[in-house]
């Protein structure tokens, strides 16, 4: 094994939880290299741009909320623009008897969007480390204890070796895709396989129109339906309502060859000028090789997300879990993606602290470093 595949960390998806992960390592003077098995950056944040207006829309995550810092410090950081989302009208409620307008928006609370779509925070990331830190189409397919100080990283090309491996990946996905032999505790073994996938059961599906013809009706946007297929339905327009779009979330299985029945229901709740959308985008993250195990569908116990597990190292304080289903806060937002690559980047850095005696790096953020003396902030 040559050198230059001999690091001090390797880092497993280059999603928001493990770019974060490698930049923070990356800027503390660690050697840490980020393996993506995707052609781009970014995993559940996924953006399509919309031509001749510098804005997206968004097909995986979307929003974030009042108090969560990480967000929108790294936001402010990469100079990013962020919105409030709409919220004023009515909503609309549909059940079997038929469609129901709610006076008012019972369904969304204040929250803010990026304009130029949330992948651009994975984007900014990516652009902190040097372009031979970060590997693209490189799916790990094993992780093995070198029976030394270390572990072995193996993909369909190369073998690697790290003194620490972080998997910023969803748990049951990583138990489905990467081979650790017997290495790893029952106990550990059994959580991560049950853990669900944050929005791996999920269709996302968005209509663009010219305009956002619901508002002139004092609508929101906004509706909940017991019929379907989509079960719930948001705006999604830029700022300005430009570009003018609405979105909705619906179980792959009620999803069939075609839309018809998507477009039909949006025409139910919102008039006939929302059955012909000028561009029409679907996103089955439950079809997604590298989000969703073929078990993405049984797997309903979230309560396990943020378990104790996930944050104790593995493999004799080797072995990292990063990925936002591993927080202990925020669990299934952006947030605790970025919360749980905190807690990753601090145990790594507290243990080369106790290795090299070099502490808080010079490039350390000063969060990082807060977080370093005070794990619970």
């Amino acid at each position: 094994m040559s050198d230059q595949d001999r690091h001090d960390v390797i880092v497993v998806g280059a999603g928001i939880s493990g770019l974060a992960t490698a930049a923070t390592l990356h800027a503390a003077g660690v050697d840490t290299v980020c393996l993506e098995a995707r052609d781009r950056v970014g995993g559940r944040l996924l953006s399509t741009p919309v031509p001749g207006t510098g804005r997206a829309l968004d097909l995986g995550a979307t929003w974030f909320w009042d108090g969560e810092l990480r967000v929108r410090d790294m936001a402010a950081r990469a100079g990013l623009e962020t919105f409030e989302q709409h919220l004023a009208g009515d909503a609309i409620l549909e059940e079997a008897g038929g469609v129901r307008r709610l006076t008012g928006n019972l369904i969304d609370g204040p929250s803010r969007r990026f304009a130029t779509g949330a992948q651009h925070l994975a984007t900014a990331l990516a652009a902190e480390l040097p372009t031979d830190r970060l590997r693209l189409g490189t799916p790990v397919l094993a992780v093995r204890p070198d029976g030394l100080q270390g572990l072995h990283v193996h993909t369909a090309a190369d073998e690697l070796h790290a003194r620490h491996v972080v998997l910023a990946l969803p748990p049951a996905l990583v138990m489905e895709r990467i081979d650790f032999g017997d290495a790893l505790p029952a106990e550990l073994t059994r959580l991560a396989r049950a853990t669900p996938v944050w929005m791996g059961n999920a269709v996302k599906i968005v209509a663009q129109y010219p305009s956002a013809f619901w508002r002139d009706s004092g609508l929101a946007g906004a509706a909940f339906s017991r019929s379907g297929p989509l079960q719930e339905i948001h705006d999604m327009s830029g700022p300005g309502a430009s570009p003018a779009a609405l979105f909705g979330f619906a179980q792959a299985r009620t999803i069939g060859p075609g839309l018809e029945r998507v477009t039909e229901q949006l025409a139910r709740l919102f008039g006939p000028e929302a059955a012909t959308p000028t561009s029409l985008h679907l996103q089955n993250w439950s079809a997604e090789r590298w989000t969703a195990p073929s078990t993405v569908q049984h797997l309903g116990d979230y309560s396990l997300f943020g378990h104790p597990l996930y944050r104790r190292a593995a493999l004799d304080g080797r072995l990292h879990w990063a990925s936002t289903e591993t927080s202990a806060g925020h669990a299934g937002h952006i947030e605790g993606a970025l919360a749980a690559a905190e807690r990753t980047a601090q145990t790594v850095l507290t243990s080369r602290c106790r290795r090299t005696t070099q502490c808080a790096q010079p490039g350390t953020s000063e969060r990082t470093r807060a977080q370093v003396a005070d794990p619970d902030r």
